[in-house]
């Protein structure tokens, strides 16, 4: 029996950002629930222990923060969501509903172009010096912080809050090695 499902409205395939990406093969309308980041749901001590070996100058993994306890490993019965990229001026953003992460269009996006979102990193006691270097961005939009790390918080300046009503979900970022201090790293 056929499935009615409409295929989904992009394609992975190689990306001058970084690697693998996700491409759009049909216009995508802002606003535009796109796809859901799936994955193994596990304790961050069991990511953990999944990229205790890993080098702490490689920040790449499939991981996604739920909350303080859970994460979402996508090297894992994950799908695409995991080859979108990051990007300093996106084109989505990821929404979290009843615990779930979707990617949705915050503006329309034309066929071809690449499926990119802020990773939303944050910076975490015991950074190493280089943080800014491992979490490298490549993006090349104008607007490009040269890190997928949010700009540091100041030291008794309130942080600011976005503005939207949906709660944003950053990524792995949360994950740290527990015997280090460094983090497995981040997709």
């Amino acid at each position: 029996m056929r499935s009615s499902r409409a295929p989904p409205p992009f394609r992975v395939q190689r990306s001058a950002i970084h690697g693998t990406g996700v491409f759009a093969t049909r216009r995508i309308r802002r606003g535009t629930r796109i796809v859901e980041y799936l994955g193994e749901r596990v304790l961050h001590a069991e990511a953990n222990r999944r990229y205790l070996g890993k080098d702490a100058h490689d920040n790449h993994t499939f991981l996604f923060t739920i909350d303080s306890r859970v994460v979402i490993d996508a090297a894992v019965g994950g799908n695409d969501a995991r080859f979108i990229n990051h990007c300093c001026d996106p084109n989505c953003e990821t929404v979290m509903q009843d615990r779930r992460v979707f990617i949705e269009a915050v503006r329309d996006i034309e066929p071809g172009d690449e499926l990119v979102y802020d990773y939303m990193i944050r910076h975490e006691a015991g950074d190493p010096p280089n943080i800014e270097q491992i979490f490298a961005c490549h993006c090349g939009a104008a607007t490009c912080r040269g890190t997928m790390l949010l700009k540091q918080e100041v030291p008794g300046k309130p942080e600011k809050k976005p503005g939207a009503a949906r709660r944003r979900a950053p990524r792995a970022a949360a994950v740290v090695d527990s015997l280090t201090g460094a983090r497995p790293g981040s997709r």
